[in-house]
């Protein structure tokens, strides 16, 4: 965990629950990754804050798009390592495209419901500063593809999106193949799809076994990856659902973005509940 301060592994009575990595194994794929300060992609890594052109990193060339955040690489220091609880934290500093500071703390905790995950942000420099939250899950729940597993999200809206995954326009779910109001099997179907209008806390994925990935208020946004761009021994194994609190590309859109003032922290929390829905 120290590589990204993500969560790499979790297991429940000797199942697993994430489609996780091992100890000396990259993180492929976003795998149990934070997406901070920013979730998803912006569009050409370009955006304009309180006056000033900012320009990010391109850590998706292909797509050329700065991808997914600053920390997932960075070396994270636990500050708290109990059997139900570890704390990460990382001071992330001024730097090309994101001339900010933030105090950034992510708490990990088993309880009886499964495991929660408080995200901290704490603007800690003289101006205000640009932030979005993410997190990068892949779950599973038994079933060799993901095309055996039913799934059930809460949203009435999907965002489309062009061929660098920035969305164009939105469209309601229902009467379209992204209608998973209800629980259904995925199938065949390929997801790289972000929705919104989220109408509950809670998507649930369900097999051989079932469990929950649930968040906060501030999470508007839920991306859904089948993973049909991974290594070919991971592809559509697991299925990624990312809460957001904020939309693809938001440091351009300004869609969900929060504005952070100095001193000011904010704490969001989502979760993983295996077994029946919360």
């Amino acid at each position: 965990m120290e590589v990204g301060g993500g969560l790499r592994t979790y297991t429940v009575a000797g199942e697993a629950v994430l489609d996780g990595y091992e100890v000396d194994e990259m993180a492929a794929g976003g795998r149990g990754q934070l997406l901070l300060p920013w979730p998803n992609r912006i569009r050409d890594g370009n955006y304009q804050f309180d006056g000033a052109d900012l320009q990010l990193p391109l850590t998706e060339p292909s797509r050329h798009n700065a991808s997914h955040g600053l920390v997932r690489w960075a070396n994270w220091t636990a500050t708290a390592h109990e059997p139900d609880r570890v704390v990460m934290e990382l001071a992330l500093h001024p730097q090309p495209g994101y001339p900010f500071t933030l105090d950034l703390s992510v708490e990990y905790r088993l309880g009886p419901g499964g495991l929660s995950v408080a995200t901290t942000a704490t603007n800690r420099g003289d101006r205000p500063c640009p932030y979005g939250a993410g997190a990068h899950p892949y779950v599973t729940v038994g079933t060799d593809l993901v095309d055996d597993a039913l799934l059930e999200v809460p949203a009435a809206t999907w965002l489309e999106a062009d061929e660098r995954g920035i969305p164009t326009g939105t469209a309601p779910v229902a009467r379209s193949p992204y209608d998973f109001q209800r629980a259904r099997p995925i199938g065949a179907l390929v997801l790289d799809t972000a929705f919104t209008d989220i109408l509950g806390t809670e998507a649930v994925l369900a097999g051989p076994r079932r469990l929950t990935v649930w968040w906060d208020e501030a999470y508007r946004w839920l991306m859904v990856f089948t993973g049909d761009t991974l290594d070919p021994a991971r592809r559509r194994r697991s299925v990624a659902i990312e809460p957001m609190t904020c939309a693809p590309n938001a440091f351009v859109s300004g869609d969900g973005l929060r504005v952070l003032e100095p001193e000011e922290s904010w704490t969001t929390t989502w979760g993983i509940a295996p077994g029946p829905a919360r």
